[in-house]
């Protein structure tokens, strides 16, 4: 869906993550246009267990706002000779089916996708997108920013969410409990991310409040990332490194990560 970007500086040292901390690990590969890696504000409180359990109905946590998935999968696979992510082979389905049941066991609800390359072909091959909400970004071509603008929007006229959990279809190593935590946080206001070793990755989860804005400064394949950056102070990160690992699938030699 998008290359790699640069890393930016680690998460301060004197703050903690929120939820299921890690031993102090190896720095993990990714950190990109969504929001990619970088300093964040960490509030050290971890999710109450019963929030965190994968599987919650209709992505409503105890205490918390209804949380939304969106699954932005519209890359075209440059790097991979022009093979769309969404359609790569995985645990007998497609790639993209997967990451739709990632989100779901992970409890969010209701679930968008965002299709862009071979749409129609996507369509025709993943029966697993039943019963979610599919979008299509004819620019998806423009980057990354487009098809968060195409999901967002989606999300609004629809109505009903207090926050959406934002996931990369190119991450199979993220699975149900990295998504439950960041989950967990979901409220109006809300500004959370996935971390690993302390460095800000994906999932990422916007509080309803925030979208428009979000929306408005989403360009090109840097996606958040200067929202990210302009509300550092506000981040919350969920150290997620214990349960997840955020290799995504750029180039053919990234394959072995599909196994």
């Amino acid at each position: 869906m998008t290359d790699h970007r640069p890393r930016g500086t680690e998460a301060r040292p004197d703050r903690r993550p929120a939820a299921g901390a890690a031993a102090a690990g190896a720095e993990q590969p990714g950190g990109r246009a969504l929001g990619d890696g970088g300093a964040a504000r960490t509030d050290g409180r971890a999710a109450p267990a019963a929030d965190s359990a994968p599987g919650t109905a209709g992505g409503r946590a105890p205490g918390r706002g209804r949380v939304a998935g969106l699954l932005l999968a519209a890359g075209g696979g440059r790097r991979l000779g022009g093979r769309p992510k969404a359609l790569l082979p995985y645990r007998g389905g497609l790639l993209v089916e997967h990451a739709v049941e990632v989100l779901r066991a992970g409890g969010c609800g209701p679930v968008h996708v965002v299709l862009g390359a071979q749409a129609e072909r996507v369509r025709e091959r993943a029966p697993g997108l039943a019963g979610c909400t599919v979008a299509v970004n004819e620019r998806w071509e423009s980057g990354m920013g487009s098809s968060l603008r195409v999901g967002l929007d989606s999300l609004t006229r629809a109505g009903g969410a207090d926050a959406v959990l934002v996931l990369l279809v190119d991450q199979p190593g993220i699975g149900p409990e990295a998504v439950a935590r960041v989950r967990a946080h979901g409220a109006r206001d809300a500004l959370a991310a996935a971390a690993y070793g302390g460095r800000r990755g994906h999932p990422v989860l916007f509080g309803a409040e925030r979208w428009a804005e979000v929306a408005a400064s989403a360009a090109g394949d840097r996606g958040a990332r200067a929202y990210l950056a302009a509300h550092e102070e506000a981040l919350t990160l969920v150290e997620c490194g214990d349960v997840a690992e955020e290799s995504d699938i750029d180039t053919p030699g990234d394959l072995r990560h599909l196994r």
